[in-house]
C-alpha cells in the first residue's frame, strides 16, 4: 500500500471514529435526559454500536457525561453569542439571564446528571466559556457605575452561576415554577449587583 492510499485509508478510520463518537454522545444526551440512571448498554444501542466501541472512545460512563457536558456547555456558549449586550448593563443582564435560563432548562436534567458523577470543580470549569461573557459585563457595569464596586468581580460571576443552578434544583424539586424562574434569577442578581445606598 502506498503513503497515498494509506492516508486515505487513515481518514477514513478518523471519519468513522468521528461519527461515532457524534452517535454516541447524541445518543447519551437523548438518552440521559428521559432517564438520569440510564446506562451505557442503554446508550450505546441507542447509538447503535457495541459497547466495545463506546469504550473505545470513552473510557468510562462518567468520562462519557463529563465530555457530554462539555459539548452541552460549549454550544450553549457559542448560543448565547446573539445576546445583545449592549446598552445599559442592567437591560442586558436580564437578556443574558433569559436566554441562557431556556438553555439551562432544556438541559437541566443532564445537569442533574453532571452534579451526580462529576466533581464540582470540574462543572465550573466547564462553564469557563459562558463566565467569561457574564465577566465582561459585569466590568462594563461596575465602570458605568450601574453594578457595585464593594465586592470582588469574581464573587459576583460566581453568584450567576451559583444563583442559575439553585433556580435548576429548585425547579427539580417542585419549589420554583418553570415560567417564574427567568424572574426569580434576574431580580435576585440585580438586587445583589446594585450599588449599596449611600
Amino acid at each position: 500500500m502506498d503513503r497515498t492510499t494509506d492516508a486515505v485509508g487513515q481518514r477514513g478510520k478518523r471519519a468513522d471514529a468521528q461519527r461515532n463518537i457524534t452517535a454516541i454522545l447524541d445518543a447519551a444526551l437523548e438518552c440521559l435526559v428521559r432517564d438520569p440512571d440510564a446506562n451505557i448498554a442503554e446508550i450505546a444501542r441507542r447509538a447503535g454500536v457495541g459497547r466495545v466501541t463506546l469504550y473505545g472512545h470513552f473510557s468510562s460512563r462518567d468520562d462519557l457525561i463529563d465530555q457530554l457536558f462539555t459539548r452541552t456547555v460549549d454550544r450553549a456558549d457559542r448560543a448565547l453569542e446573539t445576546v445583545d449586550l449592549t446598552g445599559d448593563p442592567r437591560a442586558a443582564l436580564s437578556r443574558l439571564v433569559a436566554s441562557s435560563w431556556q438553555i439551562v432548562d432544556q438541559f437541566r436534567h443532564l445537569l442533574d446528571v453532571a452534579q451526580r458523577s462529576l466533581p464540582p470543580a470540574r462543572i465550573r470549569a466547564a462553564h469557563e466559556g459562558p463566565m467569561r461573557r457574564i465577566a465582561g459585563l459585569i466590568e462594563r457595569g461596575r465602570a458605568e457605575g450601574v453594578f457595585r464596586t464593594d465586592l470582588p468581580a469574581t464573587w459576583l460571576v460566581a453568584l450567576v452561576h451559583t444563583v442559575v443552578h439553585a433556580a435548576a434544583d429548585e425547579l427539580s424539586g417542585g419549589r420554583l415554577a418553570e415560567q417564574d424562574a427567568p424572574f426569580v434569577i434576574d431580580a435576585t442578581l440585580q438586587a445583589a449587583y446594585a450599588p449599596p445606598a449611600g
